[in-house]
């Protein structure tokens, strides 16, 4: 049993910094022990150019919760035709629950962006049939234009 632990500011600025060094300009903190552990709660640094394929969770438990600590977040639903359902800006204290089988995306519209998710365990890859077949793949030249479209959804309207 691993003792009680506090982050703060200065966990999620190291976060965010790390995530800035990484090539997928993203980096995940684990508070679960293990990939198998039922319950899998962790922080999660974006920078403002990393790019999340839209994909869902075909699991019946997999559903996501999270909750933006730092910067802002976009957040993009779509319909299963990859037709966007709707779309928000997250600031910080504000949550995103997200049903199993529903496609979506996230993004950080600045970086230092760093959000807390819980999702069930254990950890398994995305399957084919999860990632969004409507949107181009992570590290393909089509990408960053892809990026740009889903940020202009994103106005602070809420």
């Amino acid at each position: 049993m691993s003792p009680p632990r506090i982050f703060g500011p200065d966990f999620l600025a190291r976060l965010s910094a790390e995530a800035a060094t990484t090539p997928r300009r993203r980096k995940n903190f684990n508070l679960h022990a293990a990939d198998g552990d039922a319950c899998h709660r962790f922080f999660n640094a974006l920078c403002a150019d990393t790019y999340v394929q839209p994909h869902r969770h075909s699991d019946p438990d997999k559903d996501e919760s999270l909750v933006l600590l730092c910067g802002k977040l976009g957040a993009v639903f779509f319909d299963g035709q990859g037709q966007v359902a709707s779309a928000a800006v997250l600031l910080p204290g504000m949550v995103a629950d997200v049903s199993r089988g529903t496609f979506h995306t996230w993004l950080a519209l600045e970086d230092g962006t760093v959000f807390f998710e819980a999702k069930a365990g254990p950890y398994v890859p995305l399957a084919p049939a999860e990632k969004a077949t409507f949107a181009p793949p992570e590290g393909d030249p089509r990408a960053p234009e892809y990026l740009a479209w889903l940020k202009s959804l994103c106005t602070d309207a809420r």
